[in-house]
C-alpha cells in the first residue's frame, strides 16, 4: 500500500511533489483554452516555488559537505533558471508572444533536474541516502515548511520566486550547510 505524504521520509516527498508537476505539464500540453493553460501553469509555477523552497531552506543545506559540492551547486543554478522562467510566466499570460514556449521550456527544465536528483546511483537523492541523513527529521520539517509556503504564496502569483546564485543576490544562502529553518541536518549513525 502506498504511503501518504505525511508517512513519506524527504525522499519520497521530493518525487512525489516531481511528479505531480511533471502531471501537471502533461495536462498544459494537452489543454486548449487559454484559461485552461494559464490556471495549469499558474499551479505549476505555485508547486515548483514551494518546492524550491523546501528544497533549499531544508534539504539542500542538509546535503552539504555529505554529497558531491558541484551536483549541490549545479542544483541551485538550475533552480534560479527556472524561477526566472516562473517570474516571466506568472507575469505574464496566454495571450502573450512565447507564453506556450516559455512553460514547455520550463517544462524540460525540471525534467532535467528531476532526472539529476533522482538518478540511481549517483543523483543527489542517492547521495543523500548513502551519506545517512535522518530522512524523517527532513521531511517533518519540510512539510511545516512546505505548508507555510504555500500560505503564503497561494492566490499571490505578484510574490516573484528569489533567486539565490545570480549576480547580486545572497549567494552565502546557497552555500549554507546548515538548513535555513534553523534545525541542523541530522546524520543517522553509521552502521557501516
Amino acid at each position: 500500500m502506498a504511503k501518504t505524504y505525511e508517512e513519506m521520509d524527504a525522499i519520497a516527498m521530493l518525487k512525489a511533489d516531481h511528479r505531480k508537476v511533471e502531471d501537471i505539464f502533461e495536462q498544459f500540453e494537452k489543454a486548449t483554452s487559454a484559461d485552461k493553460k494559464q490556471a495549469l501553469a499558474e499551479q505549476a509555477c505555485l508547486e515548483l516555488k514551494v518546492h524550491t523552497i523546501i528544497e533549499e531552506e531544508i534539504f539542500y543545506p542538509a546535503c552539504r559537505g555529505l554529497i558531491e559540492d558541484d551536483l549541490l551547486n549545479e542544483s541551485y543554478v538550475e533552480h534560479d533558471a527556472a524561477k526566472t522562467l516562473i517570474n516571466e510566466i506568472e507575469a505574464g499570460g496566454p495571450d502573450e508572444a512565447f507564453y506556450d514556449a516559455k512553460v514547455k521550456v520550463l517544462s524540460e527544465m525540471i525534467e532535467h533536474h528531476v532526472e539529476e536528483e533522482e538518478q540511481y546511483v549517483e543523483g543527489m537523492f542517492a547521495q543523500a541516502r548513502e551519506a545517512g541523513l535522518d530522512m524523517d527529521d527532513l521531511a517533518a520539517r519540510m512539510r511545516a515548511r512546505k505548508e507555510s509556503a504555500m500560505a503564503e504564496l497561494q492566490g499571490h502569483p505578484e510574490i516573484p520566486a528569489e533567486t539565490r546564485t545570480f549576480q547580486g543576490d545572497d549567494v552565502e544562502s546557497a552555500l549554507a550547510d546548515a538548513p535555513l529553518d534553523g534545525g541542523q541536518p541530522s546524520v543517522e549513525a553509521d552502521a557501516r
